[in-house]
C-alpha cells in the first residue's frame, strides 16, 4: 500500500516521501497515528502544499528533542528492586518504570515506547539504555539496579 509520510520516521522515510508499506502497518500505525496519508492524487497535491509547514513542525520537535538529550545524555539513574542472593531480580525493570524514574528525577516526559534497553534488565548492576527522542536524536543513559533487600 502506498502512503505519503507526514513526518520523518527512522528507517522508513522522510516528510512528503511516498513509500510502499504493508496494509496493516499503514492502517494500524501510520495512518492511525497521523504519521501518513493514503497516496491518492488529492493527498499528494495537499502534502506538496503543506510540506514546508510539516518541515517546520519537525524542526521544532527536533529542537525540543535536542534540549532533552542535553539534559539526560550520559546521566545515571538508580533504581532499587527486590533480588535473590545470586543477584537476580524478581521480575525485570520495564521501560514504564524507567520513564517514571526519569519523570521523577528530571521532570521530563519520556514515553516507554522511546526507551530501548539494549538487553532485558533481570539482574543487579549497570545497564545502558538508549532513548530515541526524535528520528535523528538519541540519548544514552545508565540504569544502576541496586538491591532493595534480599529474600531467602
Amino acid at each position: 500500500m502506498k502512503v505519503i509520510l507526514l513526518e520523518n520516521i527512522k528507517k522508513i522515510g522522510s516528510i512528503g516521501e511516498i513509500i510502499d508499506v504493508k496494509r496493516g502497518y499503514a492502517r494500524n500505525f501510520l495512518i492511525a497515528n497521523k504519521k501518513a496519508l493514503y497516496a491518492s492524487k488529492e493527498n499528494i497535491n495537499q502534502v506538496e502544499k503543506i510540506k514546508t509547514q510539516l518541515s517546520k513542525k519537525d524542526n521544532e520537535k527536533k529542537q525540543i528533542a535536542k534540549k532533552i538529550a542535553e539534559k539526560i545524555n550520559k546521566k545515571e539513574f538508580q533504581i532499587k528492586k527486590l533480588s535473590t542472593e545470586n543477584k537476580e531480580l524478581y521480575g525485570s525493570v520495564k521501560p514504564t518504570e524507567i520513564s517514571k524514574l526519569i519523570k521523577e528525577k528530571e521532570n521530563l516526559d519520556i514515553t516507554p515506547s522511546m526507551i530501548q534497553p539494549i538487553k532485558e534488565i533481570k539482574s543487579l548492576g549497570r545497564f545502558k539504555i538508549k532513548i530515541t527522542l526524535h528520528s535523528e536524536i538519541d540519548a544514552d543513559i545508565q540504569i544502576i539496579v541496586e538491591s532493595a533487600e534480599t529474600i531467602q
